[in-house]
């Protein structure tokens, strides 16, 4: 049975997109985050040792927001994930072995794909949402088409999206955003906190905007 989309994410429509240098980077920057409103935090396996620190990232940030797992590509990373406390799984493929894990865990699971064949194939498995990746090559008139043959498909674009982008998206009918780059610029390098809680702040205006 499909997991449906958190309400959590549903409202705040951004997962912020974190890829650290080391897990001690990831704390100051998440608190900020969750102070300013971003619900949905997706931290990749691309940083080292992510996986011995979920239990701890769970228990400090899963209060204020939907803690997941990115960057999943194989199903013993995904088993472990959902092991360690991970709200939510996700793939840049179309992984269905992942897929079916997460949907007998009943955790959410978000695979990426970029064609019509990909995205259906992932949201017949079970997908929360298909993220759309990545999202800059194709821009927002994709899901546009794509709810043509498949009106009642759920997505979440990703993949090199400013906040003129994640506007145009949800405008058209995305249900969030995934943000790296744009949201976090430098922060996760000792960057300045004071500049990404004003982003997160823009986020969230881009976000109203759309939803008022």
């Amino acid at each position: 049975m499909r997991s449906p989309v958190s309400e959590r994410l549903r409202s705040g429509a951004v997962i912020a997109v974190l890829r650290a240098a080391s897990v001690p980077q990831l704390y100051p920057v998440c608190d900020v985050l969750v102070e300013e409103g971003i619900r949905s935090l997706e931290f990749t396996l691309t940083t080292p040792g992510l996986l011995d620190a979920l239990p701890e990232l769970h228990e400090r940030y899963s209060g204020s927001a939907d803690v997941g797992v990115g960057t999943v590509t194989r199903l013993e990373q995904a088993r472990a994930a959902l092991d360690r406390g991970a709200d939510y799984l996700v793939t840049p493929t179309m992984n269905l072995a992942v897929i079916a894990l997460a949907v007998r865990a009943g955790a959410a699971v978000f695979p990426g794909g970029l064609t019509p064949t990909e995205l259906y194939t992932g949201w017949q498995a079970g997908a929360t949402a298909v993220k759309i990746f990545p999202a800059q090559t194709v821009g927002p008139g994709y899901l546009t088409h794509l709810r043509g043959p498949f009106p009642d498909l759920v997505a979440v674009p990703s993949g090199g999206l400013d906040l003129a982008a994640a506007h145009a998206w949800l405008a058209a009918g995305a249900v969030a955003v995934s943000l790296g780059g744009p949201l976090l610029a430098d922060a996760l390098s000792g960057g300045d906190l004071a500049a990404l809680r004003e982003r997160c702040r823009a986020t969230r205006r881009v976000v109203q905007a759309v939803r008022s």
